[in-house]
């Protein structure tokens, strides 16, 4: 039952100095949230999410010494409550893979929009997961293809089944990156007609936004069900 949500805490670690001032800048004058302590390095991160249990903290990926990745798993070994957002210069698939696995909940490129960067802070803030539009293509398909054939055999528990026919197709449209209008275009529905299915997904899967409910597809044998489907 926390109010202020918004005004949670954030700590910020980047190896680059002017980028940490910039960030610290935007947040400062663009969002309601405070910032309560910068780090060059991760150690001296680490040290300061230990003392302080910031509510977010904006971790770069890439830094010397110790990297981003290695910070996320020291981090969420300490059990602090703190929500973790990627930072880097970089989309690899892998990377953004790596750092989503070890428990980062958003991941965001350096060179996008400032007001995309406080879009993340705000859906992580509140108990979400997010990746850009532009990322999260790639990272779902690099998630099929690595967990393809150890996924394939879906458990008895699968919650796909109770999926109607069209439901499937929003929900292998979400899987393929699509948005809620871009959905709605090929199915020539509403985009409100959308959001009720994307709504019925996600009570039927138990999960709580889009990236949840691609991961529990991909993670079940959506793929493989589909093509059987197509194929029966």
């Amino acid at each position: 039952m926390r109010e202020f949500k918004r005004k949670a805490r954030v700590l910020l670690i980047d190896d680059n100095a002017d980028h940490l001032k910039g960030v610290k800048e935007l947040i400062t004058l663009e969002s309601s949230y405070e910032v309560i302590g910068t780090a060059t390095s991760a150690s001296i991160g680490i040290s300061l999410a230990r003392r302080y249990r910031p509510e977010l903290i904006l971790m770069d990926i890439n830094m010397p010494e110790k990297d981003g990745l290695q910070a996320i798993q020291e981090i969420e070994r300490l059990e602090l409550g703190s929500r973790i957002i990627a930072l880097s210069g970089y989309d690899d698939s892998d990377l953004i893979f790596r750092a989503m696995k070890i428990g980062a909940k958003g991941y965001i490129l350096k060179t996008m929009a400032s007001a995309q960067l406080i879009h993340a802070m705000d859906e992580v803030s509140n108990g979400k997961v997010y990746l850009p539009t532009a990322l999260s293509s790639r990272f779902f398909e690099y998630f099929q293809l690595s967990y393809k054939e150890e996924n394939a055999n879906s458990s008895e528990e699968n919650l796909l089944v109770y999926l109607t026919h069209r439901e499937e197709e929003v929900l292998e449209l979400l899987t393929q990156g699509s948005n809620y209008r871009g959905i709605a275009a090929k199915l020539y529905i509403s985009e409100t007609t959308v959001k009720t299915h994307v709504n019925n997904i996600f009570q039927k899967l138990q999960v709580n936004d889009r990236t949840q409910a691609v991961l529990y597809a991909l993670n079940n044998g959506f793929a493989n069900r589909k093509k059987t489907k197509l194929t029966a």
